[in-house]
Order: C-alpha cells, then structure tokens, then sequence
C-alpha cells in the first residue's frame, strides 16, 4: 500500500508494505544493572499456564524493566515527581525522522560523546520534528549487549542544547542513555531536552516530547528521512517498550 505525504511543500511516495523495524526485543540488551527478564507460567492450584504441561493456554507472568531491558520511549515522567505517564506524553504517533549517522570522539576523561560539531554537520541544521541517531562504528554486537558498567557512550551538553534549538521533539538514539551512565545523579541531558529545572514539570516544560533509548538502525537503513511510526502499550508508567518502525519517503516526480 503507498501513501503520498508532503513535507516542506515537497510530495513524497511512501511505500507501507516495507516497513523497518528499529527495536530490539525485551530482553536481549540490557544496562544500568537492569534484572535479566523474567517469563513464567502463572500457577493456581493445579493449573499451570503452558501448553507443555497440559494447559489449553499459554498464559504467563512477565518481569522486565522498560529501561534496562530494550528498547524503550520515556516521557517527561522519567525524571519527574509527578512521574507524568508515557501515554499523556505520546499522543501522536507518526512522524517525519532524519537518521543520521555520527563519529564518536573521544575526551580527555576517556568518555565518548556525540559532539555539537559533529551533530550539526551531519544533520546541516536542517532536523524535522524527530532525529535518529546512530553511532559507528554500527556493530550488530549492539542488538545483544550488556552495556552495565561500561561507560557507554552519550550526548554532550551542547549537542543536546542544538537537538532542543531545532525544535526536535523525539529523539531517538541506540545507546542506553541521552546521560552518562554514571553522573552523580544529575541526569542534566535529559533536564534540557524537557525543560526540566528540578523535579517537576511547569508550563514551559516540553512534556509533549520524547526520548527513545536502545534502538538498532541497520546497515540497510541509510541517513536521510522517513516516515516514523513509534508505538508504545497503553501503560500508565513515565516509560514503556516500544517499536520504532521507518518507512522510506521517496521524492515524487514533479512534485
């Protein structure tokens, strides 16, 4: 099925039957020391929900964080009080997305950071209402990793201060935190993507905007734009798994 969308007075082809698919399953990536998940059958007197052992139905329990165990969207909630639900954050679920691939560098600390430099470069300050980052060296290592402890890469301040500038309202990144993993509690990124300047949200807050942490962009998906389906379960939680899935926009003739 193919749709047309215009975007910047410009008319793009969009073909529906091909979606990619940016998220990796709960479960198979892991950070912040999350718990590993957890799947088992409920159990009530005799009844055992699987299939295995007899039951009519497969109906199991399930322990998993949305933060630590894959890929997943956050709202302001995340580092608010209030902690602001995912669904009063994510009301529309399409979008045109920019991908853009970045070199990380590497500072005096020994972290590695996405820079403003190379952000603006790679994007010629030209971002649309949702940006997807992602870093190389684009290993497929990044669909089954640990990353606990390890002092992942992240975002300098600057680069997210140029991300909040060009009016980004979803991002979305494939490493565990817009944050240093381990920043004294500051979660400073995260403040200024939402305008956060304690721990509760105000009218000035961007509590309309989103950060999609632990997403795999393939090989095969190359920089440029898309049309971007993010969908999230209706839980009332400030984040939730989610399934970032692109579409490519085609310029169409004449258009």
């Amino acid at each position: 099925m193919n749709i047309d969308i215009r975007h910047n007075e410009i008319l793009y082809s969009c073909d529906l039957s091909k979606p990619m698919d940016l998220s990796i399953p709960i479960g198979k990536v892991k950070c912040f020391y999350a718990e590993d998940v957890k799947m088992s059958p409920y159990v009530s007197g005799e009844f055992v929900g699987s299939v295995k052992v007899g039951s009519p139905v497969n109906f199991y329990n399930v322990f998993f964080n949305p933060h630590g165990n894959g890929t997943h969207t956050e709202g302001v909630g995340h580092i608010t009080v209030d902690q602001e639900s995912i669904m009063d954050c994510l009301t529309k679920f399409h979008f045109i997305a920019k991908v853009v691939s970045v070199e990380l560098e590497k500072v005096a600390s020994g972290d590695q950071i996405v820079t403003v430099k190379e952000l603006r470069s790679k994007c010629n300050d030209n971002i649309p209402e949702s940006l997807i980052i992602r870093t190389l060296p684009n290993s497929k290592k990044k669909q089954n990793m640990d990353y606990s402890g390890s002092n992942p890469p992240y975002l300098s301040k600057e680069a997210m201060q140029y991300i909040v500038e060009k009016g980004v309202k979803h991002l979305l990144l494939d490493l565990p935190s817009v944050d240093r993993e381990d920043d004294g509690g500051k979660v400073e990124n995260h403040k200024i993507f939402w305008n956060i300047k304690s721990n509760k949200a105000d009218d000035k807050s961007r509590i309309n905007s989103t950060i999609t942490e632990l997403i795999y962009v393939p090989a095969s998906v190359k920089d440029g734009l898309y049309l971007m389906n993010l969908q999230v379960p209706s839980i009332i939680l400030d984040a939730a798994p989610s399934k970032p899935v692109l579409y490519y926009l085609e310029k169409k003739k004449n258009s």
